[in-house]
């Protein structure tokens, strides 16, 4: 039995195999192991092995916790040459896993020295482990290590699809990455695919050369986050969480946060869009707390910068600290005590409009690139919420109405406004469908 452990924020899964006898084997597992040891616990499984495809940009390994707090042996590419105690594979090796075997394969591409894992029983393989090679739909992006290396790297994922492309149609093909997450070109729908289904439709096996697969994977790269380049070399050292089990934030005064703000922290605010709108700290920065919350983080903000949290008494503290460490930002100082009840100082509001209320202000979308030229307000701006910290000084003064796709990117964008200085910020309640559906117009 192999369970699909999904981490929908990411945008990636981990799998949990049940091996037969009591034990099971991890593949992929986050930090965060809240979900996988769910999983097994329910199953009564204890987890004997733990094998790791690449060294993972978009998220912090959970396999040497799992060696230290389990005993789990650790299984990943020797040419990774991580710093903690591992069986190093390469390609064709073989691990007995008692009764199963995986074998290591050699498919560098997303990063150099990734691996898929056939899981065979037998002479017959179960299915495949593919990582961030083969994906439902495409394959991983391969611009990660600069841009150098981008194409060599490009045409070594042509060479490893074409390879997994080798076994047989019926092959279950079990990827890491897959919708949301910002490490896929393209970004693809379902989660688990066969052989068979990627050769009719992946239009990545389906180019007719190595050099059409190669403008096709590039094309299809978007931008993705600063914190990618920080974790693979983390992923290498190891991470391992000291008992207690963390995380614990303490709850901190009001004065407390003003002075720690003063210093440099940042005080960034999860609670949801109408909240914030009604009523922030000026200062702070708008990041939902939702299935995305660890994506803008890291996307925001530097993982060496203090950062303390304002949270509405529902919203789960712990959810907030553990999609923080889970890529490997681990710098949360605190909490507001009391939340927004307990601040005697200066608040601010951010007006929200509805599609029919914007008229003829200056809009600004904070979308991604393929989602703006996919279809946009007529005559809106453009910078993606990403690069916005960068360019909000030098946004046009004056009313601007900012915009997403349903109004938490472009709280966040219009906090960064707000930090920056601007006024007559407002917000848009709705995405381009919305004020298309309101005006009665067309997008552009």
């Amino acid at each position: 039995m192999i369970v699909l452990v999904v981490d929908e924020g990411l945008g990636n899964s981990s799998y949990l195999v049940d091996l037969g006898d009591g034990r099971a084997l991890v593949v992929d597992a986050s930090l965060d192991l809240r979900a996988l040891r769910a999983e097994a616990d329910r199953r009564d499984l204890r987890i004997a092995f733990a094998a790791d495809t690449h060294l993972h940009a978009d998220f912090l390994s959970g396999a040497v916790q799992l060696a230290a707090a389990d005993g789990a042996r650790v299984l990943a590419s020797a040419a990774g040459r991580r710093d903690f105690d591992h069986t190093g594979l390469a390609d064709g090796d073989e691990v007995d896993l008692g009764g199963l075997t995986l074998r290591a394969v050699a498919t560098p591409g997303h990063t150099g020295e990734h691996l898929s894992f056939e899981l065979i029983d037998g002479q017959v393989v179960l299915g495949v482990f593919t990582g961030g090679s083969l994906i439902v739909g495409g394959a991983a992006r391969t611009d990660l290590t600069g841009p150098d290396q981008t194409e060599a790297l490009s045409r070594a994922q042509y060479r490893s699809l074409q390879r997994l492309a080798m076994l047989p149609d019926a092959t279950p093909v079990w990827p890491t990455h897959g919708a949301g997450s910002f490490c896929t070109a393209p970004r693809g729908g379902e989660r688990t695919s066969t052989i068979a289904r990627e050769k009719a439709g992946n239009p990545l096996l389906t180019a007719p050369d190595e050099d059409t697969f190669v403008e096709r994977l590039l094309s299809g790269l978007g931008s993705f986050p600063p914190y990618f380049l920080h974790l693979p070399e983390a992923n290498r050292r190891g991470r391992v969480l000291p008992p207690p089990a963390w995380p614990a934030v303490p709850a901190l005064s009001a004065a407390k946060i003003a002075d720690l703000t003063a210093g440099g922290t940042v005080l960034v605010d999860v609670r949801p869009v109408r909240d914030f709108a009604a009523d922030h700290i000026p200062g702070a920065l708008s990041i939902p707390l939702r299935a995305q919350f660890a994506s803008w983080l890291g996307w925001l903000l530097d993982p060496a910068t203090p950062w303390v949290a304002v949270r509405n008494p529902g919203q789960d503290l712990g959810e907030v600290a553990w999609q923080a460490l889970k890529i490997g930002f681990d710098r949360l100082t605190g909490e507001l005590a009391g939340g927004m009840a307990a601040w005697a100082g200066p608040t601010r509001t951010i007006p929200l409009l509805r599609a029919d209320e914007i008229g003829a202000s200056r809009v600004l979308d904070v979308r991604q690139d393929s989602e703006y030229d996919a279809g946009h307000v007529p005559a809106a701006d453009h910078v993606e919420l990403g690069s916005l910290p960068g360019e909000a000084a030098a946004q046009p003064p004056g009313p601007v109405v900012v915009m997403c796709g349903h109004g938490e990117r472009a709280m966040t964008g219009a906090s960064l406004l707000e930090r920056a200085g601007h006024t007559g910020v407002q917000v848009l309640e709705g995405g381009p469908g919305e004020w298309a559906t309101a005006t009665g117009r067309s997008l552009a």
